[in-house]
C-alpha cells in the first residue's frame, strides 16, 4: 500500500492551494480527484474580485493552479473515493492509500431542482453551466433559474447569446451583487420574474417549456429552449460520516476552521460548514489547512 505524508481528496482551488503548500514544505502529497481538476470555478466565464488579478476565466485561473502543482511534484491520480478511515487509510475504486494526514477537499456540485425530467432533458435543454453551453443557443429563448451571483452572471452572458433570457426567482429580491443587477436593467432582451418557482419541465425528446408558479399559487408555462439551473451548490460528503461530523445541509462541521472530530483529518474549501464560499476563501483554507497539518505532523514524529 502506498504511503504519503498527506492524501488530499479534491483538486479544486482549496485542495490544489492546500498542495502547493505541502509540496513546498517538501512533504510527500496524493491528491485524489474523482472528475477533473479545478472545481467549480473552471466553469466561470471571468474571475473580477481575486486580489491582485484584474480579471482572469476561470479555466486559466485553474490550470495555472494546477501546472504550478504538479512543477512542484504534487502526484494526482483520478480516483473515486469509496472510503475513508480515521487511521488515515483511503479506499478508492483502484487502489487503496495510506497517509499521515488528510485533507477534504471535495467543493460541492451544482444543485439541483429534484422535478421530473431534470434527468432526462440534461443536456437535452437543461444545463448547470452557461459559459459550457450557452452558445448552442444563439438566437433562442433561454430561462435562469437563481437569485444569486451565478444565477445573474449567467443571466448577463446568456443575453449577448439569446434572443430573450428569462430570469426566474422564487424571492422578491436578489442575493447577487448590486452591480449585476443594474447590468441586467440595461437589457431589453432580459426578463425578471420574481416571487415565482419551476414546478415543472416538460418536452418530448428534448426541453420544450416549463412550469412556473407565483407565491400566489398562480401557474403558467414559458416556451423556451434552456434552461439553466443556477439556485446553489450541495455537498457529497456522505463516505466521510464514519471520521467527521455533517451539519443538516451535509457540510462537514470544523472547529478552528479546519479540524474535524478525528485528529489527522482537515478540511479545506466549499465543503466545509461556513458562511462565505468565494475563491479567496477557498484558498486561504487550503493554506491554513496546510499549514496546520505540517505544524502537527512536525509535532507527532
Amino acid at each position: 500500500m502506498d504511503t504519503y505524508d498527506v492524501i488530499i481528496i479534491g483538486a479544486g482551488p482549496a485542495g490544489l492551494t492546500s498542495a502547493l503548500y505541502l509540496k513546498r514544505a517538501n512533504k510527500k502529497v496524493l491528491i485524489l480527484e474523482a472528475k477533473n481538476y479545478g472545481g467549480q470555478i473552471i466553469n466561470a466565464n471571468k474571475i473580477e474580485n481575486y486580489p491582485g488579478i484584474e480579471e482572469i476565466s476561470g479555466f486559466t485561473f485553474a490550470t495555472n493552479l494546477y501546472n504550478q502543482v504538479k512543477k512542484l511534484g504534487a502526484e494526482i491520480k483520478y480516483e473515486t473515493v469509496i472510503r475513508v478511515e480515521a487511521d488515515k487509510t483511503v479506499i478508492t475504486n483502484n487502489n487503496k492509500y495510506q497517509a499521515k494526514a488528510i485533507i477534504i477537499a471535495t467543493g460541492s456540485e451544482n444543485e439541483k431542482l429534484h422535478l421530473p425530467n431534470e434527468e432526462k432533458y440534461m443536456g437535452k435543454g437543461i444545463s448547470y453551466c452557461a459559459t459550457c453551453d450557452g452558445n448552442f443557443y444563439k438566437d433562442k429563448v433561454v430561462i435562469v433559474n437563481g437569485g444569486g451571483n451565478t444565477a445573474l452572471e449567467d443571466t448577463l452572458y446568456l443575453a449577448n447569446i439569446a434572443s430573450k433570457v428569462y430570469l426566474i426567482h422564487r424571492r422578491d429580491t436578489f442575493r447577487g451583487d448590486i452591480k449585476y443587477l443594474d447590468e441586467i436593467k440595461k437589457y431589453q432582451n432580459i426578463e425578471v420574474i420574481l416571487n415565482s418557482s419551476i414546478t415543472a419541465i416538460k418536452g418530448q425528446d428534448k426541453l420544450e417549456k416549463v412550469t412556473i408558479k407565483d407565491i400566489f399559487g398562480n401557474e403558467k408555462d414559458i416556451i423556451t429552449d434552456g434552461l439553466f439551473i443556477a439556485i446553489g451548490q450541495e455537498p457529497h460528503n456522505e463516505i466521510f460520516k464514519n471520521i467527521v461530523d455533517l451539519n443538516e445541509k451535509g457540510y462537514i462541521i470544523s472547529v478552528d476552521e479546519v479540524h474535524t472530530k478525528t485528529a489527522g483529518i482537515y478540511v479545506a474549501g466549499d465543503t466545509r460548514e461556513k458562511d462565505l464560499r468565494q475563491l479567496t476563501t477557498a484558498v486561504s483554507d487550503g493554506s491554513i489547512a496546510a499549514t496546520i497539518a505540517i505544524k502537527e505532523m512536525k509535532g507527532n514524529d
